[in-house]
């Protein structure tokens, strides 16, 4: 199988990052792989899809090491799109934001061109499309879902915040990894105004009621085919606890890895998105839980597999490249009779 990565940039990946760690587990499975940035993609004039494929033919056991070799420039080949068997796509848009404002819709958009030559895109890349913002999470089932308010009015901001008794957590629309992440106490300060003219200044602010539980951090849960991901007898799924008084618990911002005993609550919720999650072709995903209360779906680059390996001493990376190997083996029986949705989630 030869099997691709979509990363934000080969350059700035890090061995601890999930993609090296499913890059790493696909070679040592005998498969070709290959990384490539959100830049690196050309349209040629024939009509045909190239991009520049970083990758290593050396067997390497340590992450920093296959890491370090894909990495180097002298490796990287110029190859059709159309001779991938998969292509995953796992930048995150939300890092791309600032710096480079190209970027953020580069992965779906080439990923949509990708499927459409007949490579096997995950998660499916016209259904990404329209989870570029947060407001993708509201399309789930109210139930799972805290209260939420999106507006860049701030009047309706603060009468929101009231309703909530006083307390309720700010972000920005489009974001990832905690940034921007506000917990509003009416109590303690005073300054919404402040607060919501700084989220505002970059688009919409999204308003959420607090979750008490939330001062135990919050737990990501992977699903693999709307399923929680579970290798001998373990859950891929882990506790992230803010180290400080931060509401934030995102491993980026400082929150610690810890063990977590998966609850019926949590499997009922898995239970409640996992239709939409299967129609909508996404067959890697991050959930991100408090309490019975479902705060965040990353669809695009989630990232913990690292933090569930230590916990647990499993590997669960193997696990994910054998069901893409499953989803080759099937479209070849069905020769090009499956839609890319289908086929991802299969």
């Amino acid at each position: 199988m030869k099997i691709g990565f979509v990363v934000n940039d080969v350059a700035t990946e890090k061995p601890v990052y999930t993609t090296t760690r499913l890059a790493l587990a696909a070679t040592q499975a005998g498969h070709e792989v290959h990384l490539f940035g959100t830049g690196d993609f050309a349209y040629e004039p024939d009509g045909s899809l190239s991009v520049l494929a970083h990758g290593t033919d050396k067997n390497h056991r340590s992450l920093e090491r296959y890491l370090e070799a894909v990495q180097d420039e002298a490796n990287a080949i110029q190859t059709r799109v159309d001779d991938f068997d998969v292509v995953m796509l796992r930048n995150d848009p939300a890092d791309d934001t600032a710096d480079r404002p190209w970027a953020p819709t580069a992965g779906v958009s080439f990923g949509q061109l990708i499927a459409a030559a007949g490579v096997l895109v995950v998660n499916d890349p016209h259904t990404l499309a329209n989870a570029l913002s947060k407001a993708y999470f509201q399309h789930f089932p109210e139930i799972v879902r805290p209260t939420t308010l999106i507006s860049r009015d701030e009047e309706l901001i603060s009468d929101f915040v009231d309703e909530m008794g006083g307390k309720a957590v700010l972000k920005p629309l489009q974001g990832s990894g905690g940034s921007g992440v506000f917990l509003v106490d009416r109590k303690e300060s005073p300054n919404l105004s402040q607060i919501v003219e700084a989220i505002a200044r970059d688009g919409y602010v999204v308003a959420q009621e607090y979750l008490p539980e939330a001062k135990n951090g919050d737990v990501r849960m992977f699903l693999m085919n709307g399923r929680p991901l579970q290798v001998d007898g373990e859950y891929a799924a882990f506790r992230r606890r803010s180290s400080s008084d931060d509401v934030r618990s995102n491993m980026s911002a400082g929150g610690k890895a810890e063990k977590v005993k998966v609850t019926d609550e949590m499997l009922e919720l898995v239970e409640a998105v996992r239709p939409k999650l299967l129609a909508d072709g996404m067959f890697l995903v991050g959930l991100d839980i408090v309490g019975d209360k479902l705060m965040e779906v990353n669809v695009f680059s989630p990232g913990g597999l690292g933090s569930c390996q230590s916990l647990y001493g499993v590997d669960f990376a193997p696990a994910i490249i054998e069901d893409l190997e499953r989803k080759v083996s099937v479209r070849r029986h069905y020769k090009g009779q499956m839609v890319n949705a289908n086929l991802a989630t299969i």
